[in-house]
């Protein structure tokens, strides 16, 4: 715990929220947080490293072969290992690392705005550093909890005081992340939220089963003014470009990759599911990817000290 309060204080210091680019020290603080880091809790599972482009990474290994990275900028997960040792996660080849863009792939928060709005594209949760707070280990499996708070920049466009924490847990076939967002403000505000996470995929293969039923808000052809359906297939594909919203979606859907792997993705509160796949509107990559994301379309309304959590398990058989 120390040490997880110990590196949370170093990141606020050395990157301001008003200014996402590192220090020119970046490298040599890098280094002794890292040294001091793993000395405590290379037993847990949990250590900080150096990431692309000098960013600090988080690094989950469970006792049971499985991996896992997270970048404190944006508290981005870009990789997930299970014990068979393929990464599950994709991360886009224009990814960028250098504190000034959201990190493209993985799994971003959109967070307090889903898709666009009076704030940047899916808000500015992904373009903040989130700090340490704890870490710890459950029978081999590494336990790793971030936070972020506002600062000038948030409040520069969205002013109001809150706490996300986000608590990470990595099992030997699993993933699992609660996130939890607290009003800590004197008065109440609303957000939406998403996990916008890209899976590994031959998207011509891919397909999700579990949404027969929903209400769907499907945004091909007209982004600005969604259609609305109900999913009536068993089976959902990628044919081309996709961009739908599946309202109260089950608690728990199935994505086959087309490269093998049967991925289950379960959630609680976290009332909506995304697919999406950009098709020839990013031509370079679109053909390895999609995008199945556990989302809240509908804004939360939190008075002051009230708090909303969701949960979401990523698992492989």
């Amino acid at each position: 715990m120390a040490t997880a309060q110990l590196l949370g204080s170093w990141m606020q210091n050395m990157i301001s929220s008003t200014n996402l680019r590192p220090h020119r020290n970046c490298h040599r603080s890098m280094r002794t947080a890292r040294a001091t880091f793993s000395q405590e809790t290379a037993s847990s599972g949990v250590r900080i490293t150096e990431g692309n482009g000098g960013l600090p990474k988080v690094l989950l290994n469970s006792a049971h072969g499985s991996e896992a990275e997270i970048y404190l900028f944006g508290g981005c997960l870009t990789s997930w290992k299970p014990v068979n040792g393929k990464d599950l996660l994709f991360v886009r080849p224009d990814a960028v690392f250098n504190g000034q863009k959201p990190i493209s792939g993985g799994i971003p928060h959109c967070f307090p705005q889903f898709g666009p709005g009076p704030l940047q594209q899916h808000g500015f949760g992904r373009n903040m550093n989130w700090s340490v707070g704890d870490s710890e280990n459950i029978e081999g499996n590494p336990v790793v909890t971030l936070e972020l708070k506002d600062g000038p920049y948030s409040r520069s466009m969205w002013d109001f005081s809150f706490h996300a924490i986000y608590k990470v847990e990595l099992n030997s076939k699993s993933l699992t992340t609660v996130l939890t967002i607290k009003n800590t403000d004197k008065k109440p505000f609303s957000f939406s939220t998403a996990l916008h996470t890209y899976f590994k995929a031959s998207a011509a293969g891919a397909s999700v089963k579990g949404l027969k039923g929903c209400k769907t808000l499907n945004k091909d052809p007209d982004p600005v003014n969604p259609s609305e359906g109900t999913e009536e297939r068993e089976v959902v594909t990628f044919p081309g470009f996709v961009d739908c919203v599946y309202l109260d979606a089950p608690g728990e859907v199935h994505l086959d990759n087309g490269l093998g792997d049967v991925i289950t993705i379960q959630n609680t509160n976290w009332s909506d599911t995304v697919l999406w796949n950009p098709h020839l509107q990013m031509e370079a990559c679109y053909r390895d990817f999609v995008c199945v994301e556990n989302a809240k379309i509908g804004k939360v309304e939190l008075q002051p000290d009230q708090s909303w959590v969701a949960k979401q398990r990523i698992s492989v058989a």
